[in-house]
């Protein structure tokens, strides 16, 4: 019999780190292995396939994205189709998954383990990422997706650790030692630094406090079956497209790859920002650039090339966004 492949979760509420972390990852794959990333966004536009193409160009890794929402809403077909194309062109020797951090990971847990991948996926050690800031805010712990990705996790990481005090150590073993048998393992890093090793843990059977926490779909069915790519009408500049759910709004820009930003102009504008999250991957007069900007901190990173422009910002609230869609014309370089 074929061997399975073994499929690894990678998840995390939003802000975690999980793109970061899986980059990390992919910089430790073995030179005689090809691993293959599905990667789901709330948004619509997707932003962190990008992101990852900048590492698996150089490191034999295939992406694929699931963007608009869960992937495995509606029957499971958006994530059925990513996975069987992934498997299918790629035939990796290592799956991995990185979930929307508004996701519930059960009913994907539910599917790896189904009749139709239980002869194809071996499904490994789950990784749980939080930033352990967020365990004495109770927006974070009283939400059912973000204490599901916790009890269901192999491994719980605490990341972005650089930026913790004490305290928060102390109160992420706290946390950590409070969890129902059989516990996590876990781990104190920074800036997504996971151990390869942590993939080939054992997958140990957990329950989700509110397994139920998954209805709370973010599409309509008829555009969770649209599962083709997002592209640009000929001729046209750019593309907006609107999302919400999870008491999450999101709205993204799609822009041709004629469309060229100034740098300065564009960091300014994504460092006013209020909202929850921000993330881009932008061609620039410096360049092509990554931004992401969440708690009023803007990160950038130098990418090697994307074929279009694409932005993407996550909020609680509802925002104007025609006056922000105005002002990020005005970033464009005539």
């Amino acid at each position: 019999m074929q061997k399975k492949i073994p499929a690894n979760l990678i998840t995390g509420f939003l802000g975690s780190g999980k793109t970061t972390a899986i980059v990390h990852l992919l910089s430790q794959k073995p030179d005689y292995e090809t691993w293959a990333v599905l990667v789901n966004e709330f948004g619509e536009v997707g932003i962190d396939g990008t992101l990852l193409q900048g590492a698996s160009a150089r490191n034999d890794v295939v992406v694929r994205e699931v963007p608009g929402g869960c992937m495995c809403c509606v029957a499971g077909l958006p994530m059925q189709i990513g996975l069987n194309m992934l498997i299918a062109r790629s035939k990796p020797d290592r799956l991995l998954i990185e979930p929307t951090g508004l996701g519930h990971p059960q009913e994907i847990i539910n599917t790896l383990q189904g009749e139709y991948y239980q002869e194809v996926l071996s499904l490994e050690a789950s990784i749980c990422l939080v930033d352990p800031r967020n365990l004495e805010d109770s927006r974070y712990l009283e939400n059912d997706n973000f204490r599901d990705q916790i009890h269901l996790a192999d491994v719980l990481v605490a990341n972005k650790t650089d930026l913790s005090c004490e305290d928060d150590r102390r109160r992420f073993e706290q946390f950590a030692d409070q969890l129902p048998e059989p516990k996590p393992e876990t781990a104190w890093v920074k800036q997504g630094a996971l151990s390869v090793a942590w993939l080939d843990l054992p997958r140990r059977d957990r329950m989700a406090v509110n397994p139920k926490a998954h209805h709370a779909h973010h599409r309509s069915p008829d555009k969770q079956q649209n599962t083709k790519p997002m592209s640009l009408p000929e001729g046209q500049l750019f593309l907006r497209k609107e999302n919400k759910g999870q008491n999450h709004f999101s709205c993204g820009w799609l822009f041709s790859e004629s469309a060229s930003f100034s740098f300065d102009r564009l960091f300014s504008l994504i460092h006013s920002q209020t909202a929850q999250r921000l993330k881009a991957v932008a061609k620039t007069d410096q360049g092509v650039k990554g931004f992401n900007m969440q708690d009023g901190i803007v990160s950038v990173i130098a990418i090697e090339e994307t074929p279009d422009s694409r932005l993407e910002i996550i909020s609680t609230t509802t925002m104007d966004w025609d006056d922000f869609e105005t002002q990020l014309q005005e970033t464009i370089i005539d």
